[in-house]
């Protein structure tokens, strides 16, 4: 694995802000203090302050280490939607030294089995609408602790519903056993372990990128410095986007925290009724969102109701924007769409339009501190101008694939340069331009989706002979999964497929369309050729 020195990761930050930059913790502390009566998050209608994240967190922190046992460097899988636990957990589990593990609350038994396991995680905070089927998934895993919370939990305390989990706490009693608790010092460095950020591979099943405190805090910081916001006055976002996924964890988990911001939190974008209703309730300065989801509430009958004449900013990212949804969005909000481009990999953070000079159709220039170029099959760099495969290098760049040694090879080589497997150019003036993936993964409305981890599962069905997943251009998420399938029975259907999908994959990864072939192309070796079935 390569692992980047603390000397390196502490080096790149003073040269993003020209002068010592303390831990993510001690950023976290100073943040909290200085804003202290501020508010930090709001979420359906209720707030909480950056003094009471701080106090809860540590609150949370507290029992973590002194009721549960936990010591730095263990994982803790935090399963929940944006609402105003996510940040105290969050940020309690970072102050314990632990490594939180962000799960999608959408998983099926199948996918949170797999995750648990292979993260290793030794707790997991989850929704009590959930239990069930915790239930089913940790008597299959390590998870030693369940903690189960309510969406009103901060403001009435709710009682935990029946289960046969045998290590239960809600959420409300561990944070009254841990303020009565000593957090002692966990001593943690840019060098340590922040979160595992699962993303996919060649294997078909998820592999996690490990993201220290520095590669977090430095994605944070270039985020903020490169994009040329003012900061002098607060920023109030609207956060649709999942703190679960690594845009959302660091635009607004991190970075807005950290920059003294409110961040509005959105339990479930894809209700375009409540997030309307958020945005009339609050006066806000900035938007993150994908393409899909700007396309979604533009179609909103409410949407041009909604006061927009506060917003500053909007950023893309996630999956391309159409240059037609970003003029429209302009028009009707008077807030140009600032596209960004980052991965797991690199903490989200890696290029963005900035707030002088955007230019549609790009991903903008490279963020301070950060090095890109484009390289040939050979790995040799191209000129200015040139197609290849962009290559990442900066302090924001993982430190590699959890245990996975082959894997990080594969993309990461000595020098710390990331091999992105997107085709792109690198325009004379350093703008870039997205020009097709490499690799097969699908994004439907921002989220990876990975065709092998589908074939997997649908493999499993008694009547399939073959089967390939293949992304295709879709209007309202960008694109779709299609599935093509040679069947030994004439009689299956392609919905029949799909429900057998739903019990094991989450419903964003689940085959729009389904075609039956007779056969499927292949190469002299006997590989299928997805290219082939996606220029059909």
């Amino acid at each position: 694995m390569h692992t980047k020195t603390e000397a390196y990761i502490l080096d790149s930050l003073r040269r993003l802000e020209r002068q010592e930059v303390p831990n993510l913790i001690a950023a976290f502390h100073e943040s909290s203090r200085k804003n202290a009566a501020e508010q930090a998050f709001k979420c359906l209608g209720q707030s909480i302050t950056y003094g009471e994240v701080e106090s809860l967190s540590r609150d949370f922190a507290a029992f973590l280490v002194g009721e549960c046992g936990l010591v730095k460097g263990d994982r803790i899988a935090i399963q929940l939607p944006n609402i105003l636990q996510y940040p105290i957990v969050a940020w309690g589990a970072l102050q314990a030294g632990l490594v939180v593990v962000n799960t999608n609350p959408l998983y099926t038994r199948r996918e949170l089995i797999y995750q648990f396991n292979d993260s290793g995680a030794s707790a997991a905070i989850v929704l009590d609408a959930s239990l069930p089927m915790l239930e089913q998934v940790v008597p299959e895993t390590g998870v030693g602790v369940v903690i189960s919370t309510g969406v009103i939990d901060l403001m009435q305390p709710q009682p935990l519903p029946e289960t046969t989990l045998e290590r239960l706490i809600s959420l409300p009693d561990a944070l009254a056993q841990g303020r009565d608790l000593e957090l002692p010092d966990s001593d943690i460095s840019l060098d340590d372990t922040a979160l595992l950020q699962y993303t996919g591979g060649t294997t078909g099943e998820p592999k996690a990128a490990v993201l220290s405190h520095g590669n977090v805090m430095s994605a944070a910081l270039m985020s903020r410095l490169s994009f040329g916001a003012d900061l002098s006055e607060r920023e109030i976002g609207i956060a649709p986007m999942p703190l679960y996924h690594i845009y959302g964890f660091v635009v607004n988990l991190i970075s807005g925290y950290l920059n003294g911001g409110l961040s509005v939190l959105i339990p479930n974008p894809r209700d375009g009724d409540a997030l309307i209703q958020a945005m009339k309730a609050q006066p806000f300065t900035s938007f993150a969102g994908v393409n899909t989801l700007f396309t979604s509430l533009m179609q909103h009958p409410d949407f041009d109701s909604v006061d927009f004449s506060h917003l500053k900013w909007t950023i893309a990212g996630g999956a391309a924007t159409v240059p037609e949804i970003a003029e429209a969005w302009q028009r009707r909000t008077g807030s140009k769409i600032h596209e960004g481009y980052g991965l797991s990999e690199t903490a989200s953070s890696a290029t963005v339009n900035t707030l002088e000079q955007r230019r549609l159709g790009t991903i903008g220039p490279p963020m301070i501190g950060t090095e890109l170029k484009v390289v040939d099959g050979d790995g040799h760099e191209l000129p200015a101008g040139s197609e290849g495969e962009l290559l990442i290098r900066g302090p924001q760049v993982m430190q590699g694939y959890w245990q996975r040694e082959e894997a990080t090879a594969e993309v990461l080589d000595g020098d710390g340069w990331f091999r992105t497997g997107d085709i792109a150019i690198i325009e004379d003036d350093g703008y870039v331009r997205i020009v097709d993936r490499l690799k097969d993964m699908v994004l439907v409305s921002g989220f990876n989706v990975y065709p092998n981890e589908i074939e997997n599962v649908v493999f499993t069905h008694p009547d399939v002979i073959e089967c390939a997943a293949v992304g295709v251009p879709d209007p309202k998420t960008g694109e779709a999964v299609k599935l093509f399938v040679v069947s030994k029975n004439p009689d299956l259907t392609g919905e029949e497929l799909r429900q057998f999908c739903r019990k094991g994959l989450a419903a964003y990864k689940v085959p729009k369309y389904v075609e039956f072939r007779d056969e499927l192309p292949k190469s002299n070796v006997g590989k299928i050729l997805r290219r082939e079935l996606r220029e059909q």
